[in-house]
C-alpha cells in the first residue's frame, strides 16, 4: 500500500508547478484526475516534440494521471465539477490569476459544501498584494527574486537552464499539501494553501540575502564557480574536458596542494592562506591550476582529486546524463507508457523500501473522459451529447 492510495487529486493545471506537484502526490498513490480543455488540454502538451513527438516538459510532470476534457466555461461544467469534487480530497490549480474565483473553485466557495477539501492555488505572486493580478512565468520570477543577480558571469547574469521558479513552487505545494493531509487527519478539516512562485523563490535565496544584509555587498556573479569559496568550480583538463571541483576548508586545501598540484609549498603560500585569501587572489591561483592540469586528461584529474578526498564531478552534459553509472547502478531508471510508446522515466527520490512508487503511464489527450464520467453518474448518452455540444 502506497501512502496516498484512496486519496483523489482534480487539479486544473498547466505548464509546470501544478502538474510537478501533483505527479509526486500520484507518485505516492494518488489518484489524480487531471481537468483539459478539450481539443488542446494542456499548453505544456505543447511546448516542443522532443520525447519522440511529446513534448519534453510534459512526459516529465504528468504521468500516472487521468485525463479529462471539459471546458470549465461550459453551462454543464459546473455539475460535472460539482460531481468531482463530492469525492476529491485535494484541489490544485494555477490558472490565471482570479480564474479558480471566477469558476466558483475559490476556497471560500467551497469550504461550507467540501469543509474536508484540501484546496491549493499556485500563481506567481499570492493571493493578495500590489503584484496578485501580474503574470508569471519562470524566467521573470527568477528576474523579481534576484536570482538572475547572483547568477552567470560578471558581465551578463544567465538564467537557470531549467524551470526552477515553478519547481520550488511546485515543490513547497506539494509537501505542503502531504503536511494539510496529515493535519485534516487529526482535525477532519480541509484548509486553504497559497503557494506562490515568488516566495517559493525568495526562501531559495535565504544565503545571498543574508550574505548581502545591511546593505552589504551581494554575492558578485561568477560564472559556474562560486562567488565566495575558492578554488570551487570548472576548471579545464588537458583533453578539453572540464572537472568541477570544491575546496571546503584549510586541511583539504593543503591536500590540494600537495596531491592534486603536486606544489606542497602552496599551502603556506600568504596569498592563499586562506579562503578569503584565495578568493581575492583568484585569477592568480587558476593560472596555477590550469597549468598544472593541462597536462592531465579529466579522469586523470580526478583520479587525484579522488586520492586527495578532494570534492568534485564531471561536467556531464544530457547524453552522458541519461548513462550516468551511478543511476544505472542503483536501477533508477524504468519504462513507463506513453501515447508515443514505452519511454524511460526516474524513480522518485527517496521513496522508503515498504512499497514502490506508481510509475503509470503519461495520458493522451482525454483519455480517461468517457471512464471518469460514467463513474460520476453520466450514461454513454449523455457522454455523446456532453461532446456533440463541446462541454468536454
Amino acid at each position: 500500500m502506497r501512502p496516498l492510495d484512496g486519496i483523489t487529486v482534480v487539479t486544473l493545471e498547466h505548464a509546470i508547478a501544478a502538474p510537478f506537484c501533483t505527479r509526486q502526490l500520484a507518485d505516492l498513490g494518488a489518484r489524480v484526475i487531471k481537468v483539459e480543455r478539450p481539443g488542446v488540454g494542456d499548453f505544456a502538451r505543447a511546448y516542443d516534440a522532443r520525447a519522440r513527438g511529446l513534448a519534453s516538459h510534459f512526459v516529465w510532470t504528468n504521468r500516472s494521471k487521468e485525463s479529462l476534457t471539459l471546458d470549465v466555461k461550459h453551462d454543464e461544467a459546473d455539475a460535472i465539477l460539482e460531481k468531482l469534487l463530492e469525492t476529491a480530497d485535494v484541489l490544485v490549480q494555477n490558472l490565471a490569476p482570479g480564474a479558480a474565483a471566477r469558476l466558483g473553485l475559490s476556497y471560500e466557495a467551497l469550504k461550507l459544501r467540501f469543509p474536508r477539501l484540501i484546496v491549493c492555488d499556485i500563481s506567481g505572486y499570492g493571493a493578495d498584494g500590489p503584484y496578485r493580478d501580474k503574470k508569471a512565468y519562470d524566467l521573470l520570477i527568477q528576474s523579481e527574486a534576484g536570482f538572475l543577480s547572483i547568477t552567470g558571469s560578471p558581465d551578463e547574469p544567465a538564467k537557470a537552464g531549467c524551470s526552477i521558479s515553478d519547481i520550488a513552487a511546485g515543490m513547497y505545494a506539494y509537501s505542503n499539501i502531504l503536511a494539510a493531509l496529515i493535519n485534516r487527519g487529526r482535525t477532519g478539516e480541509g484548509c486553504h494553501l497559497d503557494v506562490s512562485m515568488l516566495e517559493s523563490m525568495v526562501e531559495w535565496m535565504g544565503y545571498p540575502l543574508y550574505y548581502a544584509m545591511d546593505g552589504a555587498a551581494p554575492p558578485a556573479r561568477a560564472g559556474a564557480a562560486h562567488a565566495t569559496i575558492y578554488p570551487y568550480g570548472p576548471f579545464p583538463a588537458g583533453d578539453g574536458k572540464t572537472v568541477m571541483l570544491g575546496l571546503q576548508n584549510e586541511r583539504e586545501w593543503g591536500a590540494f596542494c600537495s596531491k592534486v598540484l603536486r606544489q606542497p609549498a602552496l599551502a603556506s603560500d600568504p596569498r592563499f592562506s586562506s579562503n578569503a585569501a584565495r578568493t581575492a587572489a583568484r585569477a592568480e591561483l587558476r593560472a596555477i591550476i590550469r597549468t598544472e592540469f593541462a597536462d592531465l586528461t579529466a579522469e586523470q584529474v580526478i583520479a587525484r582529486l579522488d586520492d586527495a578526498q578532494i570534492a568534485n564531478a564531471h561536467m556531464n552534459d544530457m547524453h552522458d546524463l541519461w548513462a550516468h553509472p551511478q543511476l544505472k547502478a542503483r536501477g533508477r531508471w524504468v519504462s513507463v507508457d506513453t501515447p508515443a510508446g514505452p519511454m524511460p522515466a526516474l524513480l522518485p527520490p527517496g521513496v522508503p523500501n515498504t512499497y514502490e512508487a506508481r510509475m503509470d503511464g503519461v495520458p493522451a489527450l482525454g483519455q480517461h473522459t468517457d471512464a471518469i464520467l460514467a463513474e460520476i453518474g453520466y450514461n454513454s448518452g449523455a457522454i455523446a451529447d456532453l461532446r456533440a455540444h463541446g462541454a468536454v
